[in-house]
């Protein structure tokens, strides 16, 4: 695909969120389009982003438990950029008009202390990088209308990137086996679902040495200092105006963040 095509369909999605309307999905528009194709258009939204002063400040893992490769009818995961603009604080208010088709998901969310270099990164080679570990909400939120998505259009979309939030107290991963780390997420004090580490490929580290190894062939690294969510331990739950999340988590503690109607 020529440069022009991939700067026209990064053109598309950026439209989208400045304007808060949904575009009709990317691969509607090429049938053809590759996994590889999507990624060059995510990267170009991202560095047109950074240049308009913005700041990388991690990576997203997105659709590694079964659920939400159910949820959106792919068999694989992705991966996303997170910026400085989409932090939200613990126990924050989210205006609706910052996002257009949120959902929301509970994740361990890894900070580095030491850089990530694939290709051959391993589970080990993660732990020894991580400088603890935290829990985390990710408001994943959707350019296309409806979510008619396919693998190549939620790529496209920064892995349907949305807002984030970290919370609990931090844990260093020897502390604990991070298969077994439990999780509950409430909705307004109700139980929504309930996940655990191990729905994460098996692993939230292991999902993190995924996402190393997969950054290889863009030349990128994971870096120290970076925030990498590890992917959703159960399936996105829709959000509403006055709906207050909270994912509880087992040793680490919770993180909480309410939506407000403006």
């Amino acid at each position: 695909m020529e440069d022009h095509r991939i700067s026209a369909l990064a053109d598309l999605l950026a439209e989208a969120e400045r304007t808060g309307q949904g575009t009709q999905p990317l691969t509607a528009l090429h049938e053809d389009l590759t996994i590889e194709q999507a990624y060059h258009v995510q990267l170009t939204n991202i560095e047109r982003r950074v240049k308009a002063g913005d700041r990388i400040v991690g990576k997203k893992i997105g659709l590694t438990s079964l659920a939400m490769q159910k949820l959106l009818g792919v068999d694989q995961p992705d991966y996303g950029h997170l910026l400085e603009s989409m932090v939200i604080e613990n126990r924050g208010e989210i205006p609706m008009r910052r996002v257009m088709q949120p959902k929301v998901e509970g994740e361990i969310a890894f900070v580095l202390k030491q850089d990530l270099i694939g290709p051959r990164v391993t589970v080990l080679d993660v732990l020894q990088a991580t400088d603890y570990v935290v829990p985390a909400l990710e408001i994943v939120d959707s350019r296309v209308s409806d979510w008619k998505i396919k693998l190549p259009d939620t790529i496209a979309d920064n892995a349907s990137s949305g807002l984030y939030v970290l919370g609990g107290r931090p844990m260093k991963v020897e502390e604990l086996d991070l298969t077994q780390v439990g999780m509950v997420l409430y909705r307004n004090g109700q139980i929504e679902n309930t996940g655990v580490g191990a729905a994460a490929l098996g692993n939230p580290a292991a999902c993190v040495a995924w996402l190393a190894n997969a950054l290889f062939r863009f030349g990128i690294t994971l870096k120290a200092g970076e925030v990498i969510l590890s992917g959703a331990l159960s399936a996105a739950v829709n959000a509403q105006p006055g709906d207050t999340f909270t994912a509880r988590f087992a040793h680490l503690g919770e993180a909480s963040v309410s939506f407000t109607l403006d």
